[in-house]
């Protein structure tokens, strides 16, 4: 579904302005600055019964309402209010929220009190309607959490229900509405010095200190500052499975040749399961979002990434894997500036790092390619070689991605796929680094054609030597924009596109890695709603597995793990077999670390067991034994590679008539052919000296390769063809005459494309305004 929403409006100015003239609260408890209204404009109820007149009084038959309150039964919120009681509710009403909306609220405690919200009920239109919390008594202060979507409890535990703490003793919240659609809105209780989630109904409150401070008494078997971890469950088997580490509350430590959270699970296992590992966290928490991660060793590096208060943010920070500890790192004062929605790239002893969004007053989308030395965690700065032509330059990006890859010959090249420019929008092309001439060019390739997109999720498999990229947020066209499920394959040999089965998940900024022959995705932003709501979800915790010898995909269970785990803007790796989840934004910023360790082939032992579809795991069989893909893929037979053909036949030509080029047509697995410049099912009537089966046959058409390309710059990088400014259309150069007096990109012809949507919204900073952008 296209975007259909009016341009980014600059980002935090607006909400500075709205509540600097004024929204500061006012006024006594439970009250409003704000007059009394009578209810809408001559809004008059007959009779109005008093239960007609929700938050106001009936005089002379019409609700007259009180501060704060509008409508003709005083039932929307629309103004400021103050809040002094040491506990009490918030709402928006009792039904939908109003259009075009702003409420705020300010709860006045005492200095350095500890005040807890409890998000019972949230529900509004994602990522245009949000809720923003302040630690403190106005938008000046620390920014807690920006809620929007539907952040309703998926489970009955009420450790599920999200809930937000401040320390200075004072909340200030702020919601905002645009003229979309509306939802059923929040009912948010907060207290004043009470115990974290109620203790999670698996401890007591106790008051301690001269301050009659509280803290959760746990329960046996439960751990956690709200005791909603459970721990050492049936006892870790012991004796014999393993035993329970009580004094410390690390939980089970399991036997050998048996795993799992509570040890009963032998090693290896057929079965899949969850962790959320007892991290030891380094003060302050390293939660951020849209960062990125990658393995070295025994370590997983965090680099960069997004956060609400970049005051004791620190650039780089690591994660021993083994002991499942954060290690403090020195906050080197010289380096690259803070940025999110960059990429990272380990090779041999060092990190890349490339492009991103600036956190700085300028904003900008970066060109720039930084390496650490992991040993001394020094930065340097790379300055690419220049080199003639056009293909010999590089773009500033945001929201791609990036894999150092060999190439034969002792040569290793960093690719970057996708991502977007404010200058020049969603480039549709890979960008490739050579780490050893230290120059950049732009890829020919060959295939399916491919369009610009942000937020993908992309994993190289070493065995197929190819990366698999998913979803993400496309341009279709210069004005048509929106989220997909789209599934490709590069092959990093040929440099050549395949479209691959789509998943049927739409979403962005999610994350995907490659375990054993199996492409695994997690979470993301699932929204693509423009006029009504059908249930999408801002934040995901989707777990999809897509098997690469089969093309087949399969929803796997989400994460049981006694809490929500959804989010978007996390990051994944891989170490020893299993995947780390880190991270992520979900209303509030993350840094908690997830572990998903996927069944062993190990536990298989005939080769009809091995051989058998298992969803999330691709097993071979070899030498009377069952081992991993990656293991076994150089040497298994090919029946057992692609033991199901690629190509499917299709029924009909609905999987065919979406591509609209012989390249596309003839480079996926959905059975099509080109007949007569249309893609149908090969199943379908084609005179067989028409039909092109394979993509050697077709003859290149100019058309088809320009009408793809959605910016000035991208279009202009094909030789043939050229950019109507007018039109904001790319088109081949024989189909009429020059349209520009030069064959160059300006700002005036090519004007800013849509910022892609990112974390907060169009209220806070999300990637860049377009005015402040010189050039990316």
């Amino acid at each position: 579904m296209s975007m259909s929403r009016p341009p980014i409006i600059p980002p935090l100015v607006l909400l500075l302005l709205a509540l600097a003239l004024g929204v500061q609260a006012a006024g006594s408890s439970s009250s409003s600055s704000s007059p009394p209204s009578a209810g809408a404009a001559g809004g008059a109820a007959r009779g109005c019964p008093r239960a007609a007149c929700i938050y106001g009084r009936c005089v002379n038959s019409a609700c007259v309402c009180d501060r704060g309150w509008v409508g003709d039964q005083c039932q929307h919120c629309a103004g400021r209010f103050k809040l002094t009681e040491p506990s009490g509710m918030i709402t928006d009403g009792p039904n939908k929220y109003k259009y075009k909306t702003k409420c705020t609220w300010l709860i006045e405690g005492f200095p350095n009190a500890v005040l807890r919200l409890r998000f019972n009920h949230f529900a509004t239109e994602c990522s245009w309607d949000h809720m923003y919390v302040y630690d403190g008594d106005s938008i000046y202060s620390p920014l807690l959490a920006a809620f929007s979507g539907l952040i309703v409890p998926e489970a009955r535990r009420n450790e599920t229900v999200p809930e937000v703490v401040a320390t200075s003793g004072f909340v200030f919240l702020h919601f905002f509405s645009d003229a979309a659609y509306n939802l059923t809105g929040f009912n948010i209780s907060y207290s004043m010095n009470s115990c974290p989630n109620n203790c999670s109904g698996h401890g007591r409150c106790v008051a301690y200190g001269p301050q009659r401070r509280v803290t959760c008494q746990c329960e046996r078997g439960w751990k956690g500052e709200a005791c909603d971890f459970p721990y050492c469950n049936k006892d870790c088997g012991a004796p014999h499975r393993g035993h329970c580490e009580r004094q410390n509350q690390r939980g089970c430590v399991c036997q050998p040749g048996w795993q799992g959270p509570d040890c009963s699970l032998e090693d290896p296992s057929e079965e899949a399961y969850w962790l959320m590992p007892d991290v030891t966290p380094p003060r302050p928490l390293p939660r951020r979002a849209s960062h990125k991660a990658v393995v070295l060793g025994d370590y997983m590096w965090v680099v960069g990434g997004y956060t609400f208060n970049y005051t004791a943010f620190h650039m780089v920070t690591r994660y021993n894997l083994r002991k499942h500890m954060w290690d403090p790192l020195p906050d080197r004062k010289t380096g690259p500036s803070q940025r999110y929605g960059h990429s990272l790239a380990s090779h041999q002893s060092g990190i890349y790092m490339y492009g991103g969004r600036v956190e700085a007053s300028s904003g900008n989308v970066s060109s720039e390619l930084w390496w650490l030395d992991v040993a001394t965690l020094a930065w340097t700065r790379l300055v690419p070689q220049v080199a003639p032509g056009p293909r010999r330059q590089q773009f500033a990006v945001v929201g791609h991605s990036a894999h150092i890859v060999p190439l034969g010959a002792g040569t290793s090249v960093m690719l970057v796929f996708f991502g977007h420019c404010p200058t020049h929008g969603y480039v549709n092309f890979v960008q490739e680094y050579n780490l050893n001439s230290g120059s950049w060019r732009i890829l020919e390739c060959s295939g399916a054609r491919v369009q610009g997109m942000y937020g993908h999720s992309s994993a190289f498999d070493p065995s197929t030597h190819a990366i698999y990229i998913h979803g993400g947020y496309k341009a279709f066209s210069p004005n048509k924009y929106g989220l997909v499920d789209d599934l490709y394959k590069y092959n990093v040999d040929t440099r050549t596109w395949t479209v691959l089965k789509d998943s049927g998940f739409f979403r962005f900024l999610h994350s995907s890695v490659v375990i054993g022959g199996t492409v695994l995705l997690f979470g993301g932003n699932a929204h693509n709603d423009t006029s009504m709501s059908n249930g999408a979800r801002c934040f995901s915790a989707d777990f999809l597995a897509y098997d690469i010898a089969s093309d087949e995909w399969t929803v796997l269970p989400k994460p049981n793990l006694h809490r929500d785990v959804n989010r978007f803007g996390h990051s994944a790796v891989v170490s020893n077999g299993s995947m780390y989840i880190f991270g992520g934004f979900n209303s509030l910023m993350l840094g908690d670390v997830l572990e998903y360790r996927p069944p062993g082939c190990g536990a298989r032992r005939s080769q009809h067991a091995c051989l058998s579809t298992h969803p999330g795991v691709r097993c071979l069989w070899l030498q009377e034994r069952c081992v991993s893909w990656e293991e076994g893929y150089a040497s298994a037979p090919p029946e057992q590679l692609y033991r199901i053909n690629h190509t499917r036949p299709s029924l009909d030509d609905e999987r065919c008539d979406k591509y609209t080029d012989c390249a596309s047509c003839t480079s996926n697995t959905n059975g099509c052919l080109w007949c007569e410049d249309q893609c149908i099912s090969d199943s379908s009537n084609c005179t067989e000296g028409e039909a092109v089966m394979n993509l050697t046959e077709c003859v290149p058409s100019t058309e088809e390769v320009c009408n793809k390309l959605t910016s000035c710059t991208t279009c202009l990088l094909e030789s043939n063809c050229q950019w109507d400014a007018k039109e904001q259309e790319c088109t081949t150069i024989a189909a009429g005459p020059w349209l520009s007096s030069s064959p160059s990109c300006s700002l005036a012809s090519s004007p800013f494309p849509q910022t892609p949507p990112h974390f907060i919204s169009h209220d806070l900073p999300i990637l860049v305004e377009c005015a402040m952008v010189v050039r990316c």
